[in-house]
């Protein structure tokens, strides 16, 4: 016992670190070659004023090009996953996620209406409102007797995600083909866009999104446990519950605002990490987040560095996610979560 109590908490100390050992590598693997040193000179150049870096050129590519992209891979990453881990809790259902339960789907819509139609009104409102309003729908459509059952919920978020899909596609339809290129490219997913102002919204996203999260992360143990039982030890289960959907409405709306859709990480990390670190949420949403992070960068990487053009991180991601997701249902995922 004391053995296996060791083991995992190495592995919670090695994935709170992945970010940052992927980050790390990320920053030297490109088309330009950039040595580790040189990183180190310019981001200590960077942190304390009057060390010269050296080439310019390199600081440019690490300062405006590499390190805003990683920096926000990794907050998407947090986001995605984080909101994952939330929704699967709230819902007891380990098969749920952004993706699958329509925000991203809302979210998307908001920002194709932003750039198609309303472009002097800001993408993020119109993303977090349409975001919150496909999973409501979602929730809605599955509660039935006062309860939330699996099968319906997918089926809801299913339905709803490919109802707004198709107002998308309306919005492609009608807009002239300048804006269409626009909104195509970011309905793949990429980082390829990335600068400081979109860092700095993701990370507006992550803290308010996800800081509420954190600190009530010990709330989900007990949801988990179902209706009956969150009410018997004192949650105020509706009240929570609209906290937790919320917060992570507008974490995910924020970062498919600054990345387009990004589907599968918020249903396979918290998964693995499930797997590995066991079901209670106060450390299965911190390492969740943490692990999000690493995989996103990761993913990331690999998109920029498999051919000599960008492929989109969102074609990347679903490579991996839907065997993913068959292999979840083939298995089958309630045996630690009750009765759906």
């Amino acid at each position: 016992m004391q053995v296996h109590s060791k083991g995992k908490l190495i592995t919670a100390g090695i994935i709170l670190a992945s970010p940052f050992i992927a980050a790390w590598f990320a920053l030297f693997i490109g088309s330009y070659q950039v040595s580790p040193g040189m990183i180190l000179r310019v981001l200590a150049g960077t942190l304390f004023h009057g060390f010269d870096p050296g080439d310019v050129a390199e600081k440019s590519i690490l300062l405006d090009v590499r390190l805003p992209r990683v920096i926000l891979a990794g907050l998407v990453g947090m986001s995605l996953s984080g909101s994952g881990v939330v929704l699967q809790g709230i819902f007891r259902n380990p098969l749920v996620d952004p993706y699958i339960l329509g925000i991203s789907a809302g979210a998307s819509l908001g920002c194709a209406l932003s750039v198609g139609f309303f472009p002097a009104w800001s993408v993020q409102p119109l993303a977090f409102c349409l975001g919150l309003a496909a999973v409501g729908i979602s929730y809605s459509m599955a509660k039935t007797r006062g309860e939330i059952s699996r099968l319906p919920l997918i089926l809801s978020g299913v339905i709803i995600s490919a109802f707004f899909t198709a107002l998308v596609s309306i919005v492609k339809f009608l807009v002239d083909p300048n804006k269409l290129q626009s909104i195509v490219f970011w309905l793949m997913g990429s980082f390829a866009l990335a600068d400081w102002k979109l860092v700095r919204i993701a990370l507006l996203g992550t803290i308010i999104g996800l800081l509420p999260v954190v600190l009530m992360r010990w709330r989900l143990n007990v949801m988990s446990m179902g209706e009956e039982e969150a009410k018997t030890l004192g949650i105020h289960l509706k009240r929570d519950r609209l906290i937790f959907l919320v917060c992570s409405s507008l974490a995910v709306s924020l970062a498919v605002s600054v990345s387009g859709i990004i589907g599968w990480v918020g249903l396979m990390v918290p998964h693995l990490i499930r797997m590995v670190q066991g079901p209670d949420h106060k450390r299965l949403v911190p390492l969740s987040i943490a692990g999000g992070a690493a995989f996103m960068i990761l993913a990331d990487t690999i998109a920029r560095a498999l051919t000599s053009f960008d492929i989109p991180v969102g074609i990347v991601t679903a490579i991996l996610g839907a065997p993913f997701f068959f292999f979840l249902m083939k298995k089958g995922g309630e045996e630690s979560w009750g009765r759906g």
